[in-house]
Parts: structure tokens; sequence; C-alpha cells
């Protein structure tokens, strides 16, 4: 989230259904708060009134009472429809309280300003009032964050934040004075709390995080993610500061090395369908481990072979169709001719004469691309070519013909994602469609089709929508991989500050 764009317009309904209920229980020295999770059968009303319907959440409290650390902290995180994980906070002194996601693809905390006049989403959200805090100090410096799916702008202040019972003091957030268009207007969560690194950070302010590390509220600079994916369970998950909760992993960790600070980036390998290499990243993928992201987000070369190997449903693109009409035999040729396949469609004057296109250092949604905001028809037909390359590459190792080849990716053309991120896929036959892995530091990382879907709705009113989502992200920062909640939730996931380093290890 934050500076990093979101891909699925789908996530914005989710969003908008959230409701949040909090518990404390400080009897064991950790400070919890009350989860729940709710099943929802609301995907046709959503994609009927583009984002604008509200959820009749119930609310239910549950507290998990396994954990014995009193040197951590635990933020008790809420679930709706395994789609997002948020949790309560307090600003001031006397602690204001807020819903916040807490995101590691941002870096920021903002909450809405009690004085937003002007926007409808301020109206329906607790705001900050800093003439009701003795430990507010004035700032005043403007910012503005900008979203895939929303945006928001107001100014800095300075005061203290409660996470738990950990207090950080002299800490400086937003206070947003506007949250224009419809995004934030029903959302059941206030703000963002950002656990990214300082780099992405907004006017250069200090992280929540490491003002935590510095002001030595944690006694290990590591903090985790456990998300509950059992949907017969009312808890949604724990953030845990300070140290790792072995309750909620089993074996051991694998840990790779933050590449680039600012996301938490790491080297990502092969992504295989089954036991089939898609044949992207041979050469190496950047990854991020985004807890604000619900889907898996990845180039559309791959997630439209993951598509069509599930049998996902998405918009057929034309302009795919035409070009492998035109283009395919050559392209085929050009590679069995042992032509560099980089230079194949600059050579066919559809890319830029380096190969290069948009070298934009912002991650485009979906959603953005189908505002009018990509680079034109050129570029769409740049991405598509060399999509088409790495489909035939893949093909051409596996000897198969030019007509099969061809073939092949006329059938991939059918299955690139809608124009609104989201593909949807049978019920009734998950059993039938084949896992989909991640190789991470040598290591191979698993979902079944019970992970990677996600099912709205029960018996005949069921629909599933693919965990799949397209993201292009244009050399030298892609391509690049969000890893986000339904693989956070298989995979229990450490952030190690300290270490500069990410971990997973299966989830219990």
């Amino acid at each position: 989230m934050g500076t990093l764009f979101k891909s699925s317009f789908l996530l914005l309904f989710l969003w908008l259904l959230l409701s949040p209920t909090a518990y404390s229980g400080p009897s064991d020295g950790l400070v919890r708060i009350g989860l729940k999770k709710k099943k929802i059968n609301l995907l046709n009303q959503a994609r009927g009134h583009a984002g604008s319907n509200e959820a009749n959440a119930r609310r239910s409290d549950g507290v998990r009472g396994n954990f014995r650390n009193s040197d951590s902290d635990i933020i008790g995180l809420k679930n709706y429809m395994d789609a997002q994980y948020y949790g309560e906070i307090g600003i001031g002194t006397p602690p204001q309280k807020f819903t916040v996601i807490f995101d590691t693809g941002s870096s920021n905390l903002w909450v809405p300003s009690a004085k937003c006049y002007f926007s409808v989403a301020c109206l329906f959200h607790s705001k900050y009032k800093s003439s009701h805090s003795s430990s507010y100090e004035k700032n005043g410096k403007s910012a503005a964050i900008q979203y895939g799916t929303g945006s928001i702008s107001g100014f800095f202040s300075t005061d203290s934040v409660k996470l738990g019972d950990l207090i950080v003091k002299e800490q400086d957030f937003i206070e947003a004075t506007k949250e224009p268009g419809i995004t934030f207007v029903a959302a059941k969560f206030d703000g963002i709390l950002g656990l990214g690194f300082q780099e992405i950070s907004v006017g250069d302010a200090v992280p929540v995080w490491y003002n935590m590390v510095k002001q030595g509220l944690v006694p290990e600079p590591v903090f985790s993610f456990w998300l509950n994916r059992n949907a017969g369970e009312d808890e949604g998950g724990e953030l845990v500061f300070g140290r790792v909760d072995t309750n909620h992993f089993k074996g051991e960790h694998t840990y790779v090395p933050v590449t680039q600070k600012g996301y938490w980036q790491f080297d990502m390998g092969d992504v295989l369908i089954g036991d089939k290499t898609t044949g992207f990243c041979d050469g190496g993928c950047a990854a991020i481990a985004d807890s604000g992201t619900s889907l898996l987000a990845g180039p559309t070369a791959v997630i439209t072979q993951i598509n069509q190997a599930i049998g996902a449903a998405g918009v057929m693109s034309q302009q795919c169709k035409t070009l492998v009409d035109q283009y395919g035999r050559t392209i085929i040729e050009m590679l069995l001719s042992e032509a560099q396949p980089e230079k194949v469609c600059s050579e066919m004057k559809l890319c830029a004469l380096d190969g290069s296109r948009d070298t934009s250092m912002i991650i485009e949604s979906v959603v953005d691309k189908n505002n009018g905001k990509s680079s034109g028809v050129r570029d769409e037909m740049c991405s598509l070519c060399e999509m088409a390359v790495v489909w035939m590459r893949t093909q051409i190792k596996r000897n198969q013909t030019e007509d099969q080849i061809i073939n092949y990716v006329d059938q991939l053309c059918e299955r690139l994602p809608s124009p609104m991120g989201e593909s949807g896929v049978d019920c009734n036959s998950l059993s039938s469609m084949p896992n989909i892995a991640f190789t991470i530091a040598g290591k191979t990382f698993d979902l079944s089709p019970e992970q990677y879907v996600l099912k709205v709705g029960d018996g005949a009113a069921a629909q599933c929508i693919s965990g799949f989502t397209a993201l292009d992200v244009a050399p030298p920062r892609g391509p690049l991989w969000i890893l986000g909640d339904i693989f956070m939730g298989k995979y229990h996931t450490v952030f190690d500050y300290g270490k500069l380093r990410v971990g997973f290890a299966e989830a219990v």
C-alpha cells in the first residue's frame, strides 16, 4: 500500500466492508485487541455498486491466550473475508482511538483530522483533535500520499502513539484534511500505519516502528505477522512486536536478505505451475512481502499463464490475439535463430531500440491503467510482444511445434486478466487446479487452490475469485512480485529490522 500502488479494484470493495471491535486483556502483561472474522456473500452487490456498498458486519470478540512472553507486545488483527487485517491504536494523551491497517508496503502513519471539513470520508471516521491532547506538538509541514485507489493530503503533527501497552513518544504523523473520492468513504478503518522503511516515507518522517526500536520499547528489533486463514475461527491473527511467537509456526524460518530498503524487498526465483516452470523468473525477480495487499500480484506474463492453468475467466485482449496473428510466427523464427530474446521486440519495432519502455520507478496498478494512465498503445504493444516472447520461448524449450505454440499463446491471450484486475474461477473445480509455488532462497513455497482462491458466500450461491492479479513493473525495479496476505496467511512472516531480512515458515 502507501506509495506502492495497489493492483485490484476488488480490494477496494473488500476494504470498504471492514468493521472494527476492540478488547483489552492486560492480565499477562500483554495487550490483546479483540478479533473477528465474518463470511460474506456480497460479490454481486460489490460488482454492481462499484464499491459503494457496506456490510452489516456482526461483531464478536476473540482473545488468543496462549502467548506467554511478557517482554513482547501484541496487536490483535481483525480479518474480513481473508482480505484485510487491521487493529486499533491510540494517538494523544489521553489516547484517541483509531482503527488502522498495519501496512508493510508504506511507512507513514495517518489518520483523519478534526480539520477535515470538506471531505465526505472524514464525516464517517474518528478524527484526531489536537486540542484534546496534552502531548500534542505542532509541526504543520504539508503532506500528501497517492494510493492506487485513492489519496490523502494534510499536514504533519507530533504526538504520542499507543500500540497495545507501548507508548511511542513524539511521533510524527499526518493529519489528513482531504480524502477525495469514494475510496475511504465507507471504509471501516480510519487510517494506515506503515511498517516499511524510512526511505519511502513521505516527508522523510521517522516511521513508528523506528521510534519503537530507538526508544527501547521492544526487546528485539523484529516484528511478525500471523494471519489466521481458518474461516471457522473468529480471530484474525496477531502482529507481534519485539519477538517471534513460536506458537504461530512450525519448523524453521527460511530467511532472505532485504535487497533494497524501502519496501521489504528481496530476491525471488522461479514461479511454478504444478511442477512446471513459467520461464519468467529464471534469472530472478524482485519480490516484496506486503501486509497491505490482499492478493498476489505479479507480471502479466506469468499471471496469464496461471489464469489459464486454473481456468480463470478474464477479459479477452483483442490486441494480444492480433499481435499473435500478425507477428507470432516471426517471433518464433527469431527465437529459433537464437536471437537475443530481450531484443526481439525492439528489432520488430514494437519496443524502443534499447528494449525499454517506461522506466518510471512508480508501480502502476491495473486500475490506473484502465483509467487512462498507461503510456499509450505503443507501450501496450511492447508489453504484449514481450509477454509473447516469454510464452513462446518456454514452449520452444518444450519442443512444441509452431502450430502448437501459436495455439497455446492464443489461448493465453484469452486469459489475460480483466481490466479491474480480478478473475473468477469455478468453485467446483478447485480439486483439479494445480498448486502454485514460489522459489525463495532455494526453497519452494507452495499454495494449494484452497489457499489461493477467495471464496465468497456458501453453497450454490458461492463465488470464487482468483487470488492472482497482474502488476507490471519496468526494470530496473521490476519484474516485481507482491506477496500479500494470501501468501502471508500460509507462511508466518518475520520482518527482522536488526538483520535486514525477511523470514517465512509454515503457519499454524
